[in-house]
């Protein structure tokens, strides 16, 4: 736990239904320093110990400020935890967390989460999460991205970060919709407070935090699911920065490995699983949504578009391309 944070157990004040849980680890530096900024914007009550962490909660909006001990990757089932504890639902989970990259390249990022192209099935991933598991998609995926855009470019943080987001990927197994949260790449970045403050902007007006009218999926909305490309998806990345539509579960290529195909057999791996189970997770978080597939067609082969468009069409997920996609508008 963060040191100077009351230790004694104080009454949960009464709590609303449907809330959204705001959570920080005290084992990640740049999750600390967001749970900070986010606090620093007031509004909160004072801290509550729970058996599984310590929680503020916002006096005017429905959402919680959890802090766990456990690294959050591997905190799996803390929604189910904190709902059964505070004995109201959780509508979704905002991770505030570290990102680290080969390249130390500083970033602000964010991205859902889950492993649903990695074998065995089931067995526990390098970075949490179970092989073949995904876990449903925020909703505020797209929006919080181009919020962050908007943010960071103001306060010229576009100079030293790159202002990204990143395809499906790591752990922890929880149920409610998920996103991640980042701040990378090095100790330097993940304690700056000018990064942390910019995120607690973004995060401030996408929940309604600072009075606003927060961000809410409206049924009947345009939601992309991406696939294929490299893990910072530029070819997705481009539709959701110049479009208003709504995201849900973006896979690169080494989520969906294939086998090669003989002769007119569908080709084996496990990218069938990694799709199916992507789109049912995504329509799950998105109830009422007009889902559709957007490719990064020059990353497959041939024989490999082949088969992930039969499998679309098997699955009734509609593909769009080109300049439609920005024509849409939702949000």
């Amino acid at each position: 736990m963060l040191e100077g944070v009351a230790s004694e157990i104080i009454p949960v004040p009464p709590l609303r239904d449907m809330v959204t849980l705001l959570l920080a680890s005290s084992q990640d530096d740049a999750s600390i320093n967001l749970h900070r900024a986010v606090l620093e914007l007031g509004g909160w009550s004072e801290p509550t110990t729970l058996s599984h962490g310590k929680m503020h909660q916002h006096l005017s909006r429905d959402v919680h400020l959890l802090l766990i001990d456990k690294l959050h990757i591997y905190a799996d089932g803390i929604d189910t935890i904190h709902q059964d504890n505070v004995g109201h639902e959780i509508d979704e989970v905002l991770i505030l967390s570290r990102h680290v990259s080969a390249t130390n390249t500083p970033a602000l990022t964010l991205h859902a989460i889950g492993i649903p192209g990695e074998t065995p099935h089931g067995e526990e991933g390098q970075a949490g999460g179970r092989n073949g598991t995904v876990v449903p998609p925020s909703p505020r995926f797209a929006s919080l991205f181009r919020r962050m855009l908007a943010e960071g470019r103001s306060r010229g943080l576009h100079k030293e970060y790159d202002l990204t987001l990143e395809t499906t990927h790591h752990g922890p197994v929880l149920s409610k919709p998920t996103l991640y949260i980042e701040i990378g790449s090095t100790e330097a970045q993940w304690k700056s407070k000018e990064a942390g403050d910019a995120w607690a902007s973004v995060i401030s007006d996408n929940l309604g935090l600072d009075g606003s009218e927060p961000v809410s999926w409206q049924e009947d909305g345009d939601v992309m699911i991406g696939l294929g490309g490299g893990h910072y998806a530029p070819r997705h990345k481009a539709v959701l920065s110049e479009s208003k539509l709504w995201a849900g579960h973006i896979l690169a290529n080494y989520a969906l490995p294939f086998e090669n195909a003989e002769g007119d057999e569908e080709p084996k791996g496990a990218w069938k699983h990694s799709i199916r189970t992507s789109v049912e997770s995504t329509m799950s978080a998105f109830p009422g949504a007009r889902l559709f597939a957007h490719l990064d067609r020059k990353s497959f082969k041939g024989w490999q578009r082949t088969a992930i468009l039969g499998l679309l069409e098997e699955l009734r997920v509609p593909v769009r391309r080109g300049k439609e996609l920005n024509e849409s508008s939702q949000l």
